[in-house]
């Protein structure tokens, strides 16, 4: 319960993120990626700080590989960014659903992974809850800026989520050496360079209500992630991964209350599915890591 209660708080804490950045129109990619990144990193300094965990943060044999892993999580950041002052804040969160589908696909094709037709057909079947998503956004037919914005900011949650997944592998080879602070902290100073060397390209002067929210999301990204890592120290991952899709529930009441976001049916629809698929990815996850559990039980019995 302790695991479940981190993650949902997690999850919650994100969406605001996401909404905080959502209403900070106006403002360049580059500067919300810069505020997102280096505010975070107060709130992890201080945890660490009371963990005991600071000490030899920095240190790495993996620079190289902390370097990939921030510019692919940056432009995922990115494009994740620009969707959310493109599209209603639910269908932006529904749509970013199909990282952990991509991540399948990467693990067998990059990976060489072993994925059989449970799967296989899990994430064909998301895909095609995304595509239910996506479509009223692809449409040719569109008219006027307002369609071609919505265009553009569908395709770009798409790639995010791609690039998401990407990243995901990323992390999942840096575990294996690298401490989890030491992840968390390379990637918010590599995120905050990034975001910083876009000055010239634009910034603007926040208005204090922008600069507030602005603060506001990077701190919110900062203690998400806490909770986040915190999370799978009592429960896990099998566990607590289905609770990301609370973030569903709680985007479209923010989407309603606060932006005005009225779901359409193909949303509903098309996140049902993916959240679906998702779940059931998850499961057959769960039981692959027991059956393997009971195999190697059986195997020092004997």
């Amino acid at each position: 319960m302790m695991g479940i209660g981190f993650k949902v708080a997690s999850v919650c804490v994100f969406v605001a993120m996401s909404s905080l950045l959502k209403a900070s129109e106006g403002i360049p990619l580059g500067q919300l990626i810069f505020f997102r990144s280096f505010f975070a990193i107060f709130p992890v300094i201080i945890y660490l700080t009371f963990t005991h965990q600071l000490s030899g943060v920095f240190h790495t044999k993996e620079r190289l590989s902390h370097v990939w892993r921030g510019l692919i999580g940056v432009s995922a950041m990115s494009f994740s960014f620009f969707a959310l002052t493109r599209l209603p804040l639910p269908e932006a969160i529904a749509i970013n659903y199909a990282s952990p589908l991509f991540v399948v696909v990467f693990s067998a094709i990059l990976l060489h992974e072993t994925v059989r037709i449970y799967r296989w057909s899990a994430v064909v079947i998301g895909l095609v809850g995304v595509m239910v998503i996506l479509w009223p956004r692809l449409s040719v037919f569109s008219s006027g800026q307002l369609g071609m914005d919505e265009t553009l900011g569908a395709l770009s949650a798409l790639t995010g989520a791609v690039l998401s997944a990407i990243a995901m592998l990323l992390v999942r080879r840096l575990v294996q050496t690298e401490r989890t602070p030491t992840i968390v902290i390379y990637f918010s100073l590599t995120s905050t360079i990034i975001g910083l060397l876009t000055l010239p390209f634009g910034w603007v002067m926040p208005t204090p209500a922008q600069a507030l929210m602005l603060i506001g999301a990077g701190f919110a990204g900062g203690i998400a992630q806490i909770f986040l890592t915190q999370c799978y120290r009592y429960a896990e991952m099998s566990t607590i991964a289905p609770f990301e899709y609370t973030s569903m529930l709680l985007g479209l009441a923010i989407g309603y209350l606060v932006f005005g976001d009225v779901p359409t049916m193909q949303m509903i629809i098309g996140g049902t599915v993916v959240i679906g698929a998702g779940i059931f990815i998850i499961y057959r996850e769960h039981r692959l890591v027991v059956a393997e559990r009971n195999r190697r039980a059986l195997a020092l019995r004997d």
